[in-house]
């Protein structure tokens, strides 16, 4: 089995949790996969929030054309035992080594993806495509996080984000089917992660979270978080051959596209705790704006498939960026 590294992490805490009584606790697991060979990647995601009886369902793929195919459900739900709505499902094989993902079911087909700054448009105009998705993750590297944080527990249930929350670099593996086209195999790397606990999108002003893979034995995830009340939270790995080296004192500079929203390049700078420092560039190779919305709140979630270029390497990965719009 994979090392696990981090607070009080077990292999059972792979499975679902017993929930909270917090009417918004929330367990979810995402998976995010690329290949460089053929310029596709995508992620997916479910978040159980079962005291309120649904769950958040998200499949978007990057496709090489340029294309992204983008669904996004609330399937009703009554309980936390298992990952399994709206047509996706993630099954534990063993856990903290190897995990399946599946999807079946309609995808919006979006030829301008930023067309989903305006989801209702974009559901009502959009075609849609059938898609079957099966893909086997397994470990990179070692699973790495915390099953509780005292800063999250000191906070009322609305203004937490990711009480308990771990994350694995990740081999992947399968095929794609698109209705109408050939099966496209994939093979590649990825990031996968599952937190539990209170979860409320608007807790936060916002974050940074930059997955990053170079292959099968070195990968990173760069993250910064921010809220009103405190200094911004850094927290990174630098995962080279198997082996875990924490990331400190991080810089990132997004380059926005016009109105200053939609991020399309990033600097990257960071130490790690063997006092070696590191500079990444990454250039955004497909953009979709996604969004959430709570209490007349909306916060608003960039998704760019990114290349990463760090010492004359190449990589592929996700930088994911949160703002709290007021």
């Amino acid at each position: 089995m994979a090392k696990i590294i981090g607070r009080n992490l077990k292999p059972e805490d792979e499975y679902p949790h017993e929930p909270g009584p917090e009417s918004n606790f929330n367990e979810s697991m995402y998976f995010n996969f690329f290949d460089p060979a053929r310029g596709l990647g995508g992620f997916v995601r479910l978040g159980n929030r079962v005291n309120e009886e649904y769950a958040e369902m998200t499949v978007c793929l990057f496709l090489p054309d340029g294309r992204v195919l983008f669904g996004f459900e609330r399937p009703r739900i009554k309980t936390n035992s298992a990952f399994d709505a709206g047509g996706l499902r993630f099954e534990i094989i063993e856990p903290a080594e190897k995990l399946r993902t599946l999807f079946r079911g309609e995808l919006l087909e979006l030829k301008e993806p930023r067309l989903m700054a305006q989801p209702d448009r974009a559901f009502a105009k959009s075609p849609r495509v059938r898609v079957e998705l099966d893909l086997t993750h397994e470990a990179a590297g070692p699973l790495y996080g915390r099953a509780g944080t005292r800063d999250e527990d000191d906070r009322p249930a609305e203004q937490q984000f990711a009480r308990a929350h771990y994350e694995q670099h990740t081999r992947v593996r399968g095929e794609l089917r698109l209705e109408g086209e050939a099966p496209q195999p994939l093979h590649g790397h990825g990031l996968r992660d599952h937190s539990w606990g209170p979860r409320s999108w608007q807790a936060i002003e916002g974050y940074e979270w930059l997955t990053m893979n170079f292959g099968k034995e070195l990968g990173a995830m760069v993250s910064v978080i921010r809220r009103p009340d405190s200094e911004p939270q850094q927290m990174g790995v630098l995962v080279r051959e198997g082996e875990i080296d924490l990331i400190r004192d991080i810089s990132i500079e997004p380059e926005y596209e016009d109105g200053g929203l939609y991020h399309r390049a990033l600097r990257v700078r960071f130490t790690t705790a063997r006092k070696q420092s590191y500079a990444i560039e990454g250039t955004v190779l497909s953009f979709i704006p996604l969004r959430h919305r709570r209490g007349g709140h909306l916060t608003h979630v960039g998704e760019g498939m990114t290349e990463w270029r760090w010492e004359g390497r190449t990589g592929y990965g996700m930088s994911e960026l949160l703002r709290l719009i007021r």
